[in-house]
């Protein structure tokens, strides 16, 4: 069973008691409640017609009391405990948590000599004993003891009664934080919409560079396809290419040109131009070829 029903069931108990109790019957039920080791709110317990009216009689001690463990901690009874009756352990136990838990309202971390000062504690070892046994095991705080910082790191605590007057500085905090957690909420959706902002125009751009890439290979395209058909035009003409040979084909006296394409065209040369020729190249039908090599070198050979 969590903390929050057993609380709502325990007080539900002790207000059905004390309504039905008056005077010095009351201090019974008051001792009971302030001792018991799982109740830790008393304002609905205080709010009892029957305990309200101990106000300024023989039995106010009883109120008095009931008001220190709603609202008080262990330094305010020892600084009022002659005008209060003597507490016994479990009551004491209960309002040094309950002193924890006071403390724990406005800092998060908690010094040991603060603790130790507050709960009229003597050494380090008997403060950790406390806070684990007593507040941690117990489910009213959770947290983490730093030995070497000497604190209590808050993680956790139970809320106490309101006191008098609490409630409207509580309203003007919760209000702050409304403004502060508004003003965030603002500056998130700014950040949303920017980012969108950014992520369509990252888009568009990419849109752009993917279609001037694609512009880019048509052009290139065409333009090669073109200048390869003005070549073909030029090859196919009479007198033009014949053939395209590799270097494998090349006469000895070629080997050493560098491996590139040849062009072979027929030049066509009449018998009567060649009369310097070397014997055995003879006859109107003897041709020369004329090598084109891609490096730029002109040479001819005869046609075998």
């Amino acid at each position: 069973m969590d903390i929050e029903q057993n609380q709502a069931e325990l007080i539900d108990n002790f207000v059905k008691q004390a309504s039905a109790q008056k005077g010095t019957a009351l201090g019974s039920v008051i001792l009971e409640a302030t001792s018991h080791p799982s109740l830790f709110a008393f304002s609905e317990i205080l709010a009892v017609p029957t305990v309200a009216e101990l106000e300024g009689t023989e039995n106010s001690v009883y109120l008095k009391v009931l008001q220190l463990f709603a609202h008080g901690t262990w330094s305010d009874y020892t600084s009022n405990c002659s005008s209060l009756p003597q507490l016994v352990p479990d009551q004491v136990l209960k309002l040094k948590q309950l002193t924890v838990l006071t403390l724990a309202e406005t800092n998060k971390v908690l010094p040991y000599d603060e603790l130790m000062m507050e709960l009229d504690v003597m050494n380090v070892r008997e403060l950790e004993d406390f806070l684990i046994n007593e507040c941690m095991y117990a489910g009213i705080v959770r947290g983490k003891l730093d030995q070497l910082r000497r604190c209590f790191e808050i993680q956790f605590a139970a809320g106490r009664d309101l006191r008098p007057g609490q409630l409207g500085s509580m309203i003007k905090t919760l209000s702050n934080w409304l403004g502060t957690s508004d003003n965030l909420l603002v500056s998130i959706q700014e950040k949303i919409k920017w980012a969108d902002t950014m992520s369509e125009l990252d888009k568009k751009h990419r849109k752009e560079v993917e279609d001037r890439v694609e512009e880019v290979k048509k052009s290139v395209s065409v333009k090669a396809e073109v200048e390869f058909r003005g070549l073909e035009d030029i090859y196919s003409e009479p007198g033009g290419v014949m053939d395209y040979e590799e270097d494998r084909s090349r006469p000895k006296s070629l080997k050493s040109l560098p491996n590139s394409l040849i062009l072979r065209f027929d030049l066509g040369v009449p018998s009567s131009d060649m009369e310097d020729e070397e014997e055995g190249e003879q006859g109107s039908g003897d041709r020369r070829l004329l090598l084109l090599n891609l490096t730029g070198c002109t040479l001819s050979e005869p046609i075998r």
